[in-house]
């Protein structure tokens, strides 16, 4: 059985949830601290980071590696994946869908593979899964 892998982030919060901020910081990487605040994440997204774009972030990374490894067992692994993620935030409701794009350089391989395989990564990446309570789609181009 493998060995779980445990990863932290943390936040501190001052002042109350409209005129507060806060500093999030990505612990276990140690790659950095981020300024967050409700303003940009229920009024306009800009200068400081956003849970939904920590996700947005995740979930991009995790499917490019969940596709990645799905074209690899199909025998025509990626020369490249280019994803991104959008997660669709609205204030008094919460996320409301996320929708995934996907451009590929992958040799060897018919559109019809490309797109069954896009799907089946989309379905089957551990991020997608802990977040299938909301509408995730998915565009994939193969280049």
């Amino acid at each position: 059985m493998p060995t779980p892998i445990v990863n932290k982030a943390s936040t501190v919060w001052n002042g109350d949830l409209t005129s507060g901020s806060g500093k999030t910081t990505l612990e276990t990487s140690g790659v950095g601290t981020f300024d967050v605040n409700w303003k940009a994440r229920g009024e306009e997204s800009g200068a400081v980071t956003t849970p939904e774009e920590l996700i947005a972030a995740a979930h991009a990374t995790c499917y490019s590696m969940a596709f990645s490894n799905e074209l690899a067992s199909n025998g025509t692994p990626p020369t490249r994946l280019s994803t991104s993620a959008e997660v669709t935030f609205v204030a008094g409701t919460g996320i409301t869908g996320i929708h995934l794009t996907v451009d590929g350089r992958v040799d060897g391989i018919s559109e019809e593979d490309f797109q069954r395989i896009a799907e089946a990564a989309k379905i089957g990446c551990p991020v997608s899964q802990a977040l299938k309570a909301v509408d995730i789609t998915l565009s994939a181009s193969l280049a």
